[in-house]
Formats: C-alpha cells, structure tokens, sequence
C-alpha cells in the first residue's frame, strides 16, 4: 500500500515547472529510453501505436531556433530583440525536448479521435516518468506546432500533428501550483 499512497501524493502536487527555469542536467541517454519506455504505456485501442516521438538535444536545437527566427521574421519583419531572443531560445530552454507526433489516420475500426488521445496520454505519461526519473518537464506546442514550414524543419511528415513537445531537464526553482477548477463546476452526476 505504500506505493499507492507515494502516487496519490505524487498526482495531487503535479504541476508543470516553466521552461525558463530549466537548466543542465538533462536524462542520459538511458535515461531517456527508460523514460520513453514508460512514456508509451498508453491506452492504445487496437494496437495502432499511433504516435511516434522525435528527439531534439545538442547543436539541433540551436540550429531549429535559428530556423525558427527566420521563419518569423518572414511573417513579422520588425520583431523585437526580446521576440527575436525567444525563438532563438526555443529549444535550448531546456537540455532535451522530445515531440509526440500524433499519426492518427482513418482506419475501419479505430476512430482518429481515439488515436489522437493516446498521442495525448503518450505526452502525460511522458512528463510523469521524467518526473518519476528526478527531472523536470513541460509539455507545449506553440505556433511551430501548427506551422507547416516548422514542422517540415522538425521532421514532421504531412498528414502527422504534433502532440505535444515534452521539454525535460532539471531545476531548484520552486513552483507555486496554480488554481484548479471546483469539482463542483466541471463534474456532472448523472440521474443526480
């Protein structure tokens, strides 16, 4: 019983650290493979696997934000220092980002929608193995997730949707939770 009662602890204090107080180090490379392994125990209806992940750490993340500045400055020419900074810093952030690449796709028994949820549950379970392994980790998307010149640069085939970009690393940056909902204002007892 007392594993059960170190995951409710676990569960009730989850929150995501922001990307701006990640720091070195980031999971080794068998680190990470454990964490991917957990990461696609997922519900999978049919056992499609419909989703598969990308791994971006060393220079490729700086060579990404350089294309992502010059993709923007394509859009909005007169971008700010700060603006340009940030899409430099885009993924160097953090010591690794891993994409989830939702590739759901019409099949006779398999609703997309039900593919698309286990891309999603890949990306929960992604940010609690990093957690389980003693590193932080924040889950995005951001404008380069819905961006077909972005996503042709981060690999992402057409027809393929990004799931999320899991950013994993360390921290010592205390994060105060942030307000949830009310049970009373999303839950609905049915023949209540």
């Amino acid at each position: 019983m007392q594993n059960d009662v170190k995951l409710i602890d676990f569960l009730r204090d989850r929150h995501s650290t922001p990307v701006a107080q990640f720091k070195e180090p980031g999971p080794s490379r068998e680190e990470l493979e454990a964490i991917l392994t957990l990461a696609t125990r997922v519900p999978d209806h049919g056992k499609l696997a419909p989703w598969r992940v990308i791994v971006y750490r060393g220079d490729v993340r700086s060579t990404l934000g350089e294309q992502f500045l010059a993709l923007s400055l394509k859009k909005t020419p007169e971008m700010t220092d700060a603006a340009r900074e940030a899409e430099l810093a885009r993924f160097t952030r953090a010591p690794l980002v891993v994409a989830v690449v939702s590739t759901a796709a019409p099949h006779p028994k398999i609703p997309e929608w039900e593919q698309a949820l286990s891309a999603g549950a890949v990306c929960f379970n992604m940010l609690m193995a990093a957690n389980a392994h003693g590193y932080v980790a924040n889950w995005r998307t951001e404008w380069i997730a819905y961006d077909d010149e972005a996503l042709a640069l981060l690999g992402v085939k057409p027809g393929e949707k990004i799931a999320g970009f899991i950013h994993i690393g360390s921290s010592d940056f205390a994060t105060p939770d942030r307000p949830r909902p009310e049970l009373s204002q999303i839950v609905t007892y049915a023949g209540e």
